[in-house]
């Protein structure tokens, strides 16, 4: 059974950081690319960043440019999301999925992730 177990939000000011982690059972997690998704009350699951599955390569959304950075750690099967300069907007349950996936090749769609994790809430405070 896969799972998909994310950790790190909180409760935080304007201008501070955060980190998220996001650990995976049951599937090979080299096999896979991984992604950050955020989810704010009333709007639809939104982009956050994705990494390439052996972490070649990386994207984000242009609102967390500069300010997020996603990592992995395939021998620990767990992804990160390192969050600073964080802002109001921020604000949101964050998901970490997993795409399965042939080549070393980033995704930043919704559709191509087989696996999703609860999500873990952050809320940055003005």
């Amino acid at each position: 059974q896969v799972q998909l177990v994310e950790s790190g939000g909180g409760l935080v000011q304007a201008g501070g950081s955060l980190r998220l982690s996001c650990t995976a059972s049951g599937l090979t997690f080299s096999n896979f690319a991984m992604g950050w998704f955020r989810q704010a009350p009333g709007k639809e699951r939104e982009f956050v960043a994705a990494m390439s599955r052996n972490g070649g390569k990386t994207d984000y959304a242009d609102a967390v440019k500069g300010r997020f950075t996603i990592l992995r750690d395939n021998a620990k099967s767990t992804v990160y999301l390192q969050m600073n300069t964080l802002k109001p907007e921020d604000t949101a349950v964050y998901i970490c999925a997993a795409a399965f996936v042939w080549r070393d090749i980033v995704v930043v769609t919704v559709s191509p992730y087989n696996y999703w994790g609860q999500g873990t809430q952050v809320t940055v405070s003005s």
